[in-house]
């Protein structure tokens, strides 16, 4: 048995049989089976890869089997779809992809070894581009669906990512495209801890292009930085760093010393706001409903001005630690269907649905209404959220400003980021984009209360 091959199946199989994230369940799969390095490596992209291209290889298996996906045995279809993978978008010989699938086959489905191998010389009979021509519906009569089909994306999410840019169909390919590759890894050099120059030369890194503390990483395992465990640095995607500076950037009147993040969990945004007050002599008050992110955000504020509170963000005024009318700058990190980090989490496009939106942009209001509830007159509220989906971003925040009760300005949020940046649009709110940035998709709005 190969064991980079089978250690991604592990990974598919358990990301479909038991919803797990392929994120979690690789490193311990991996660990168990002794792998590192290039096999390692091709375990993960085999993983991921097939994870991204799903929808595109099961249209393809499903033609090549003459049946629907659906209705192959789950062990023999996981492995199929990895043999698939290998033989349209990697450079592994036919030859090896089929034998080593049908090797897999023969341990996971004993019977359907003749039934793969013939599914598997139907596919590598066409590449893949071929496939496309031949399966998805025309670009000028459904162009959705031929995007859907070609750069594997539900329609649904390939419609919502077109109407954020404006109908553009040219670029939505390039999102598309851009969500299929493998992302960087991004490191925050925390403010007052870490120089981001200095921090890349120690990691073999580069400074980041946009964010003042981000610094990428070329490859490697980052949970063995020394700078990690040290509480100098941690993981972030340079978009959530330049969302979160851009709140401590905002102008503000007054006081600048008592901050709030509403929404905490798992720390990233709390670990930046953390060292960013303390240089400021002030304090974050970091607020989690979850007791396990609760728990990491703790962690990944030890030794910061930060107080964890295991509570529900829509309870100011109702928690003593929560009072209206107090905070300077207030983060609503808002939960949401996590469309802009489809690059990170690949299973995630299939198994989030339209009908998700309700009561996430439900939450997502009741959050937004508690911030300004929270923050002072004359003080800033940063709503952040990793989707560019018009009902969680201009809808959400428009609609929370009209109905807030308090006075409520949009601040242009463009100044905020760093000069030079392109595609920042016309204000006064602010979405990023993979394509444009190399970074997820994180869309920002900053409102002042009156």
């Amino acid at each position: 048995m190969d064991l980079p091959r089978y250690a991604a199946y592990e990974a598919v199989a358990a990301v479909h049989r038991d919803d797990a994230y392929a994120n979690l369940v690789l490193p311990t799969i991996l660990r168990d089976a002794g792998l590192t390095g290039r096999d390692a490596a091709f375990a993960t992209e085999l993983t991921y890869g097939t994870l991204r291209h799903l929808g595109t290889l099961d249209a393809i298996l499903t033609a090549a089997a003459g049946r629907d996906v659906q209705r192959i045995d789950p062990p023999v279809r996981d492995a199929l779809r990895l043999g698939a993978y290998q033989l349209l978008y990697t450079r592994v010989p036919a030859h090896a992809a089929v034998s080593s699938t049908v090797d897999l086959v023969r341990a996971v489905g004993p019977g359907a070894t003749g039934f793969a191998n013939a599914v598997l010389r139907e596919v590598a009979g066409k590449d893949a581009d071929a496939w496309v021509r031949q399966l998805a519906p025309p670009m000028e009569s459904d162009p959705i669906g031929h995007l859907a089909l070609a750069y594997s994306h539900p329609q649904w999410i390939v419609r919502a990512f077109a109407e954020a840019l404006g109908g553009d169909l040219g670029e939505t390919t390039r999102l598309l495209i851009e969500d299929n590759e493998r992302p960087p890894v991004h490191l925050c050099a925390r403010p007052g801890l870490a120089d981001p120059v200095e921090l890349a030369d120690e990691v073999g890194g580069a400074p980041g292009a946009f964010s003042p503390y981000a610094v990428y990483l070329s490859g490697g395992a980052p949970g063995d930085l020394p700078a990690l465990a040290q509480g100098r640095a941690h993981v972030q995607d340079e978009g959530s760093q330049l969302v979160a500076n851009a709140l401590a950037e905002a102008p503000l009147d007054g006081p600048d010393g008592r901050w709030l993040d509403l929404c905490a969990g798992p720390g990233g945004k709390s670990g930046l706001l953390g060292a960013l007050v303390a240089e400021r002599g002030g304090r974050l008050t970091a607020v989690e409903v979850a007791e396990h992110r609760a728990r990491l955000v703790a962690q990944a504020t030890r030794d910061l001005p930060v107080t964890v509170l295991n509570t529900d963000g829509r309870a100011v005024g109702d928690h003593p630690k929560l009072p209206v009318d107090h905070f300077d700058r207030v983060l609503v990190d808002a939960p949401c269907t996590g469309l802009g980090a489809l690059r990170r989490r690949p299973e995630s496009r299939w198994r989030r649905q339209p009908s998700d939106l309700p009561p996430l942009t439900r939450l997502q209001r009741e959050l937004l209404a508690a911030a300004l509830r929270a923050v002072r007159p004359g003080g800033v509220v940063a709503y952040v959220t990793c989707s560019p989906h018009t009902v969680e971003t201009h809808v959400t925040v428009t609609e929370s400003a009209r109905r807030a009760g308090v006075p409520v300005d949009f601040v242009d949020a463009r100044p905020l980021l760093p000069a030079g940046m392109p595609g920042l649009g016309d204000g006064p709110t602010v979405q990023l984009w993979p394509h444009r940035h190399g970074t997820d998709a994180m869309f920002l709005a900053v409102l002042r209360r009156g």
